[in-house]
């Protein structure tokens, strides 16, 4: 989602999804994906068809995480999407407890936003990220919807999805983030976390706090209350909660019914959920996902755009391998590379969109001079949108990434000098026109070395004709079919060669005397008129 804003986290999808969508991920423990049900990760990326991808494999024997990038790139990197900020939702929990179920009705639900009847028929089978009943794990690693929704009006969010109540060791596994939270608060002086819904699953006491929000609300200030006789831990990661999250809230949800609990057939049809269940699910999905509640994913400070979440998945899947959880410090420098990654980026392609207005496509050949100026130009607008974009790990930190910066757009800089070089129809002609001149002068060589009976030399001088034609042939066949460019690019190399070491100098030393006698030529003239009038006058 996006101001026009994007994103989401998600599970898998055996089912056929239908129109239904937006981008989400769903944590599960390490696990294999099913083969069977998930699209082969070598594949192409199909974004006509929406449906599940997955972008993070979980592999169990080595306890290693892999990220799809191609996949990722392709969803978030799409030229209308990638710079609108985004807004993520992700539903995290233990396995089995129905977070693809919830998530399918959050798909349909941003496909048939604007209906008052966006829950579906009561005889619509529950389509989009696979989900199934019993004790088995359905969902592993990490799958996001392949279309990204567009929302005209902006506003994290997560959602813990928890059964029947709010546990202890619920509480701990939040301590990990409470822990990074801590250490970046002491850097950027600001919580670092956004909205927090504890969602509970299964609530079976209506009758000491109500269903939804309002019920949920009282039941969560009671389960994170601190209290003097509290573990010291259990204290502090209550007091973590509160500190590093802008927003929390809790909703109780009933339970869904035996049907869908028992029948090895339920498909999620409406017609087998039970009507409390329907009831708190209408007003818990607009909570969630209505343009008014929708919240702008935000870190240190900074909105972050679908290209920054690719940089951002990129840095985290480097400290989440092996059997341990990474350490909080390990996080909060993954987070400080890839805000500052992302900074990278963005002033990139302020950089790129800058020149390829002056030399890009199909713009007309520019004079170097001016080109040169132009790119001082936009090389000093992005080092300053990259040093105005707050950034995490201190200035020496920092000030690495744009050192990175700037030896990147110097790199760009030379491929444009290129490109804007194969405008210039003269530069276009150096190599064929140097060969012809190699051939020419070896023509002319090897017939007065003949003539003269240096036959050795007149052979060398025709080997090296032969060489020169087959090479200007050989360059030609590259230009007219494209093919064996490494070839071609080799001949226009050695022709660059022999052009500045031997043919350029020689033609500016040619070009020296010519002008230094035209010069000789023009002062002898007019010192000779001179003299001969003087000589006239003193005749006359």
């Amino acid at each position: 989602m996006a101001e026009r804003d994007a994103a989401r986290r998600a599970g898998p999808a055996r089912h056929r999804p239908a129109p239904a969508g937006k981008h989400y991920e769903e944590e599960e423990e390490d696990a294999l994906p099913d083969s069977d049900a998930l699209p082969d990760s070598d594949d192409e990326v199909d974004l006509d068809k929406p449906r599940p991808i997955q972008i993070v494999l979980a592999h169990e024997d080595d306890h290693n995480f892999e990220l799809d990038e191609a996949a990722l790139e392709k969803i978030l990197l799409q030229e209308h999407i990638k710079d609108l900020n985004i807004v993520v939702v992700s539903v995290a929990g233990a396995f089995r407890k129905g977070k693809s179920f919830l998530l399918d009705f959050m798909l349909r639900y941003m496909y048939n936003r604007t209906s008052p009847r966006w829950i579906g028929g009561n005889t619509e089978p529950l389509t989009g990220f696979t989900w199934r009943g019993g004790c088995e794990r359905e969902t592993t690693g990490i799958q996001i919807w392949s279309e990204v929704f567009v929302i005209d009006k902006p506003n994290g969010t997560k959602v813990y999805n928890l059964s029947q109540n709010i546990q202890e060791d619920d509480l701990q596994h939040l301590q990990l983030f409470t822990e990074y939270g801590r250490l970046a608060m002491e850097e950027i002086y600001q919580k670092p976390f956004q909205t927090l819904m504890f969602l509970i699953r299964d609530w079976s006491y209506p009758y000491e706090h109500a269903y939804g929000l309002e019920g949920g609300r009282k039941f969560l200030e009671k389960r994170l209350q601190v209290k003097q006789n509290q573990h010291e831990e259990l204290q502090n990661v209550r007091k973590h909660i509160h500190s590093c999250f802008s927003n929390l809230g809790c909703f109780l949800l009933p339970h869904p019914g035996l049907k869908v609990a028992t029948n090895p057939n339920f498909d999620g049809r409406l017609n087998d959920i039970d009507e409390d269940f329907k009831n708190e699910l209408r007003n818990l999905i607009p909570l969630l996902l209505a343009p008014e509640n929708l919240v702008e994913k935000e870190i240190s400070g900074s909105k972050v755009t679908c290209r920054d979440l690719v940089e951002y998945f990129k840095a985290y899947i480097k400290i989440y391998q092996g059997e341990e959880l990474p350490h909080p410090k390990s996080m909060l420098q993954a987070t400080a590379e890839a805000n500052n990654l992302a900074a990278v980026a963005g002033a990139k392609d302020l950089y790129s969109k800058g020149m390829e207005q002056v030399c890009g496509g199909d713009k007309p050949y520019i004079a170097p001079s001016d080109l040169e100026r132009k790119h001082q130009d936009c090389r000093e607008s992005a080092i300053r949108q990259f040093r105005s974009v707050k950034k995490m790990g201190g200035e020496e930190f920092c000030r690495r990434y744009q050192e990175q910066l700037e030896v990147e757009i110097d790199e760009i800089y030379a491929n444009f000098v290129k490109h804007n070089d194969g405008k210039n129809i003269f530069y276009a002609a150096r190599t064929p026109a140097t060969l012809f001149a190699v051939m020419f002068a070896m023509y002319i060589t090897s017939g007065l070395t003949g003539f003269l009976g240096m036959n050795s030399i007149a052979t060398l001088c025709n080997l090296v004709l032969g060489m020169a034609l087959i090479s200007f042939c050989t360059w030609a066949y590259v230009k007219y079919s494209g093919e064996f460019r490494e070839v071609g690019t080799a001949i226009d190399q050695i022709a660059e060669a022999i052009w500045e070491q031997v043919l350029k100098p020689m033609s500016d030393n040619l070009m020296e005397d010519h002008m230094r006698q035209s010069v000789k030529n023009s002062i002898k003239a007019s010192l000779g008129e001179q003299v001969s009038h003087h000589a006239r006058l003193k005749t006359d």
